[in-house]
């Protein structure tokens, strides 16, 4: 049911769940529904019993505003808008981002001051829960008035324009699935055109989905920088709660803690240590993942407050009796929450690779390069490369899209967020933090067999409990072997799993 509640990221997660698998119609609530019913008549009243203009309702749209519409063409306005503006490019938006842009849209409209017709609403909430997943190209938008293109893509189907994937078969016209469930085209109304791809649903769809990866890939970083500490010999010292205490940093704190969960148990971290102080890839991990936790939860809070915003234009108002042309479309608060999640995805994926480094150098009772044969077998020298190149790729992407502008629609849109872009990068960042992490985690299981065979210690039963998990598909390297399986196995492995559900008892 698509009800009148506040969301947050784990409500949203669940309702799209429940419209994804449940076969049962779904529809909204009474309070959303009243109140989109009375927001929509009071606009389709206020067009008969007064001669205004109205922006986007009764005039061209941008630079032509203009433009004076005549009253028999309003519907036909509203159509023109969505096919001219379906104009991206590129791959395609991942399936379970559209999914969420159809819902996050429908949540959007169920808000009661954007004026559409229910049965616009109920067709979102339909698509979603028969699988039906417009073709939504990821390049295009500017995000300024909101997610322009890509909503389009979004919402063309509903009037039989466009391609869909049905329950993730090859794209086939709109036509058909209209066909297949019975539903008949759309006849759009005054503003529902303008409705439908004003907002920010793109740049939120990859934020809050974004936000499921990130909170696994910390919870990844910090088990497998436990990993490669234990491996390495590292030291404990660092993790101490009162040293993060008195600095006062939750982030710092938690994942300190975390760290001490990780390596709890371990007869090879009492091992005697000839050194007092570790580099700061692993001593500073605290400070370093914590401070991307802390990133993590600002941007949680900007995330729910949007899935509960109403962020199209003109917004309608009954109660007031106004009508008002603002800017909630533009993106600029969602582009700098994911030009920072860029950067604090970047950051563990740079001291990850540092780590790799260091696995990698033959101290600490370990040979050169992981390798049980140095010089004839290279072990996980490349894979270090691949790291380095990976983060040296992030680095690039960094680059906050924020920054930019672009001048558009002959100057009326003349301050753009490029939120959008950022969400993109922040994709893509993820992708190679993800593998970066992977790679060690293959180095922290090679140092930690090899520290086995050397008899430097038992490891932590959580730690032995990654091993063996991981040990199931990817096997301990004797020697020089074909790498780019067993990097993309890794990547897998943590894709497909969360550590904190890895049982000891493995």
């Amino acid at each position: 049911m698509l009800d009148s509640e506040w969301w947050t990221l784990e409500d949203l997660f669940n309702r799209l769940d429940n419209f994804l698998t449940d076969e049962y119609k779904w529809g909204m609530d009474d309070v959303v529904l009243s109140r989109v019913e009375k927001c929509h008549a009071y606009l389709a009243n206020r067009i008969v019993s007064k001669d205004e203009v109205i922006y986007g309702v009764n005039t061209g749209f941008g630079a032509l505003a203009n433009t004076r519409i005549d009253g028999d063409k309003l519907s036909e306005l509203q159509c023109k808008i969505l096919i001219s503006h379906a104009c991206g490019v590129g791959e395609e938006v991942p399936e379970i981002i559209v999914s969420t842009m159809l819902l996050l849209k429908a949540k959007a409209l169920g808000q009661g001051y954007s004026a559409v017709n229910p049965a616009t609403i109920q067709r979102l909430l339909d698509m979603l829960n028969k699988g039906v997943m417009p073709i939504v190209p990821s390049q295009g938008s500017l995000g300024a008035s909101g997610d322009l293109a890509p909503l389009s893509h979004l919402a063309i189907p509903m009037i039989g324009e466009g391609e869909v994937s049905i329950d993730g078969d090859e794209p086939v016209h709109a036509s058909v699935a209209l066909k297949q469930f019975g539903w008949s085209p759309l006849e759009l109304g005054p503003k529902e055109g303008l409705a439908l791809i004003n907002g920010t649903q793109m740049m939120l769809g990859y934020g809050v989905v974004s936000m499921l990866r990130i909170e696994q890939l910390m919870e990844w970083a910090d088990a497998i920088g436990a990993w490669s500490l234990e491996s390495w010999s590292g030291l404990e010292s660092p993790f101490d709660h009162d040293i993060h205490r008195i600095r006062n940093q939750q982030g710092a704190m938690d994942v300190a803690a975390s760290v001490r969960s990780w390596v709890k148990g371990s007869e090879k971290m009492r091992s005697p240590r000839n050194h007092v102080q570790d580099p700061y890839s692993f001593r500073c991990m605290p400070q370093v993942h914590g401070a991307t936790r802390d990133i993590v939860i600002d941007a949680r809070e900007l995330f729910e407050n949007e899935i509960n915003a109403v962020t199209d234009n003109p917004l309608v108002f009954p109660d007031e009796d106004k009508i008002l042309s603002g800017g909630n479309f533009h993106g600029q608060p969602l582009a700098l929450a994911l030009d920072r999640l860029t950067l604090a995805v970047h950051e563990l994926a740079s001291i990850s690779e540092r780590r790799i480094f260091k696995l990698m150098s033959g101290t600490r009772n370990l040979p050169a390069f992981l390798a049980k044969d140095p010089g004839l077998n290279s072990g996980y020298m490349i894979a270090q490369y691949t790291a380095a190149s990976l983060v040296s790729l992030n680095k690039q992407l960094t680059t906050p899209s924020s920054a930019d502008n672009a001048d558009s629609s002959n100057g009326q849109e003349d301050h753009v967020s490029m939120g959008a872009n950022a969400a993109l990068k922040l994709w893509m960042v993820i992708d190679n933090a993800e593998q970066v992490l992977a790679i060690e985690a293959l180095c922290a299981a090679q140092a930690s067999d090899l520290g086995a065979q050397a008899g430097l210690g038992a490891m932590s039963p959580r730690l032995e409990a990654l091993q063996k998990s991981l040990r199931k598909s990817i096997p301990f390297l004797e020697e020089d072997a074909f790498m780019s399986p067993l990097l993309e196995d890794a990547l897998d492995w943590i894709s497909l799993n969360n550590p904190n559900t890895i049982s000891p008892c493995l």
